[in-house]
């Protein structure tokens, strides 16, 4: 099968990634020091954060199952993550770490293109002689 291991990392990075995000979420439920000084969130306090945060681990882990399986919800919910992570890197590359952001928009990019290329194997081309022989 064309790209099977592609599609295998990119399930793996899907599982990462939703245990990450369900660590974090559970760190911003219970108040954890990771998030502490003047950090400004997209919403307006932890509690919700770290709900928002685990939804969106469980979605990416049961999305990283579901693509190692084979199932087309997993590689609908992983070119959606992909996507969503490539352009939230893009945006954050002004930040303090832009080589960080750069590299995570190439994984991202990476783990697109390989469950977009799965499939079946292309078949060759037929080869014919020669003319004028």
């Amino acid at each position: 099968m064309r790209g099977a291991g592609r599609v295998v990392f990119a399930a793996i990075v899907l599982l990462l990634v939703g245990t990450i995000n369900i660590i974090y979420g559970i760190g911003a439920l219970a108040d954890a020091n990771v998030f502490v000084n003047d950090t400004r969130y997209v919403l307006t306090n932890l509690n919700a954060l770290g709900w928002v945060l685990i939804i969106l681990g469980v979605i990416q882990l049961t999305a990283g199952f579901s693509l190692m399986a084979g199932n087309v919800y997993g590689r609908v919910i992983g070119i959606a993550a992909g996507s969503v992570g490539a352009i939230g890197a893009l945006l954050s590359i002004g930040g303090n770490y832009p080589w960080w952001s750069l590299g995570v928009f190439v994984l991202c990019v990476y783990v697109v293109y390989g469950i977009v290329v799965y499939g079946e194997e292309e078949s060759a081309p037929e080869r014919r002689p020669p003319s004028g022989v």
